[in-house]
């Protein structure tokens, strides 16, 4: 409950405050944005399992985000930037559908 008034409390700031990202960031922010959701599906799916840890989802979180940011960084550098941010939206795309289906099952048991 704590996390989804978190939530609730960010997407209202942010619709509020509407901050400005730096330019620098922008490309980064949707790649990030999309590795985060990846953690959380996966910790929905864990917590529907019974085997969710706060420790794990949020070095989970965390680490996802980083390396997909450093991959694209990376990519930005190597002058493949936009094939490495399709790489990464893809694989992390394939693992949300993944433990969307897994939730959906386990959900709706079907």
């Amino acid at each position: 409950m704590i996390a989804a008034i978190g939530l609730l409390i960010g997407v209202v700031a942010g619709l509020v405050l509407q901050p400005e990202v730096p330019l620098w960031l922008q490309p980064y922010l949707p790649i990030a944005v999309v590795a985060a959701l990846d953690a959380v599906f996966g910790g929905v799916r864990a917590l529907l399992d019974g085997i969710f840890d706060d420790r794990v989802f949020i070095v989970s979180f965390l680490s996802n985000v980083v390396v997909a940011a450093l991959i694209v960084f990376l990519g930005d550098h190597l002058g493949v930037g936009a094939q490495l941010s399709t790489g990464v939206v893809v694989v992390l795309g394939i693992r949300i559908f993944s433990n969307a289906a897994a939730i959906r099952r386990h959900v709706f048991r079907a």
